[in-house]
């Protein structure tokens, strides 16, 4: 039996073992997935994992997709260019860092139907999946994209592979059509960005990376002043799809009957 993992701390909410193992059920792949909470300590351990055969390939989440790096023997084009890495697997017998972050972005946005030509898109957050939504962003053709991190500092890292972005003090509020939580800030009920929203208009589009919970309170403020919303669920479940495709060479099923499973 083939065996996958998640890694990422925390990882309590990550739907992605009830994800993959739903395909495999489906598209008879003798194969099984489950998530780990792991300390950076332990990142070169899980990789030699598949090295050694006892795992046939990882994703990874927050906070370490970075980090995952040092331990890959490659990367591919994306993950060298984002700095990011989210799938880990056997290729040629090297162990390759890929990012299927960027295809489960941009594959989402379309769902959206939201134009995103020559907006301008403030991006909330500076690590995880943030190189990969501004690669993806870059490439749809949007006008500007600003990004605040609560260390304003690792906002600014992210310039020296996008260098056209803009960065602005946590707490400054600039003009944007999109508004993107790329924080970990909504994973918890209890947390609040704590955006100024009285002058927003019900023309901006509010995303929040988040899926679980289904409406963070970002969502809610979006939504309460008839703006478009909308959750990570597609994009978790499209960064998925590329990297079961990658994995297994086989298509997965996209359908209510898969999304309807997730939020049960």
């Amino acid at each position: 039996m083939k065996k996958f993992l998640v890694i990422g701390n925390p990882i309590e909410h990550s739907l992605s073992p009830k994800l993959h193992n739903f395909w495999f059920k489906k598209n008879n792949i003798n194969a099984n997935y489950d998530k780990k909470k792991i300390d950076k300590s332990e990142i070169q351990e899980v990789i030699l994992e598949i090295k050694n055969n006892k795992l046939n390939g990882i994703n990874v989440t927050v906070p370490f997709k970075s980090d995952v790096i040092p331990f890959l023997d490659a990367l591919s084009e994306e993950s060298q260019i984002t700095q990011s890495v989210n799938t880990i697997y056997m290729h040629n017998k090297k162990i390759l860092g890929h990012n299927t972050d960027i295809k489960g972005f941009e594959l989402s946005l379309r769902e959206t139907r939201f134009n995103l030509k020559n907006k301008i898109i403030f991006l909330l957050g500076a690590g995880g999946v943030v190189p990969s939504m501004i690669y993806a962003l870059e490439k749809l053709g949007v006008a500007k994209i600003v990004v605040s991190n609560r260390t304003k500092q690792k906002a600014l890292r992210l310039k020296k592979n996008f260098p056209n972005i803009s960065v602005v003090d946590w707490g400054d509020q600039p003009e944007f059509d999109m508004i993107v939580n790329a924080t970990s800030l909504g994973l918890s009920k209890e947390d609040d960005i704590g955006l100024n929203l009285k002058d927003i208009n019900k023309e901006k589009f509010f995303y929040d990376v988040i899926y679980n919970p289904k409406e963070t309170n970002f969502l809610k403020a979006g939504k309460s002043l008839g703006c478009q919303v909308s959750n990570g669920k597609m994009m978790f479940i499209y960064q998925a799809f590329e990297a079961f495709k990658l994995w297994h060479n086989v298509k997965p099923e996209i359908n209510e009957d898969l999304k309807n499973y997730l939020d049960s």
